[in-house]
């Protein structure tokens, strides 16, 4: 081979590595998204993230907050919630609580469920509900349902809850009717979330996918839109709080 093919086959092995990598290197960018932007970020973790490295995730400043699974349905606790819970504490997170809602589950049997494990005095961030499904319910009876919950929710902790759901369960199932509460919007894709209504979105789960040193596998990141700040969730403390 004389040096004229040599160069050129260094050359084009060049442009393929490049190519490979480019996709690669554009998916690293968009699930890091607090790498290069200045908004506030967080996370949402259960136990399917496993033991946590608390420690190291605590010396993340790019990391503000994070809301840990408590419950779910009428009986179900994350097995991790206590640990996850005083661990985060301890390494100075801000940190919130959130139940996975079951539709057809009695709302009290889901709230006592709820509040044995969520206690007001250990929280830094308002209760979170994560409502994902109608279990084959109509939508208005769906509704019916969520809505009782979210008022027995906020009867019991005086504050309204943050609600999370999918931009397309959203548009489908809860468009305009979810006006008196904050919303986190989960949609994975590079663009910021719209909704049919177009309603203010306080804050927006960009990826299910996202890494983090502390944490083995993937994590769920979120960030603030907009101007909206951390402290629109602190959690009101009052006295005798258990």
């Amino acid at each position: 081979m004389n040096n004229k093919h040599f160069y050129i086959s260094i050359s084009l092995f060049s442009t393929i590595i490049t190519l490979l990598l480019a996709p690669v290197t554009a998916q690293a960018q968009r699930y890091e998204c607090e790498d290069t932007c200045t908004h506030v970020h967080g996370i949402d973790i259960s136990h399917y993230q496993g033991e946590v490295f608390w420690e190291t995730i605590g010396e993340n400043t790019k990391m503000a907050y994070v809301y840990i699974k408590a419950t779910e349905g009428g009986d179900r606790i994350d097995p991790r919630y206590e640990e996850n819970l005083l661990m985060a504490h301890n390494h100075g997170l801000k940190v919130g609580s959130y139940h996975f809602y079951r539709p057809k589950t009695p709302q009290e049997t889901q709230l006592s469920n709820f509040v044995l494990q969520c206690k007001p005095s250990e929280q830094d961030l308002i209760p979170m509900i994560d409502v994902e499904t109608t279990a084959g319910l109509p939508t208005e009876e769906f509704c019916d349902s969520l809505f009782k919950f979210l008022e027995l929710i906020e009867q019991t902790y005086r504050q309204r809850p943050l609600i999370y759901t999918g931009a397309n369960f959203y548009n489908k199932h809860l468009a305009e009717k979810l006006n008196r509460y904050l919303i986190m919007i989960a949609q994975y894709s590079e663009r910021e979330p719209q909704l049919v209504d177009e309603r203010d979105i306080t804050m927006w789960q960009y990826t299910g996918k996202g890494h983090l040193n502390g944490i083995k596998g993937y994590v769920d990141k979120s960030r603030f839109m907009g101007k909206h700040k951390l402290r629109e969730l602190k959690f009101r403390h009052r006295r005798g709080e258990m």
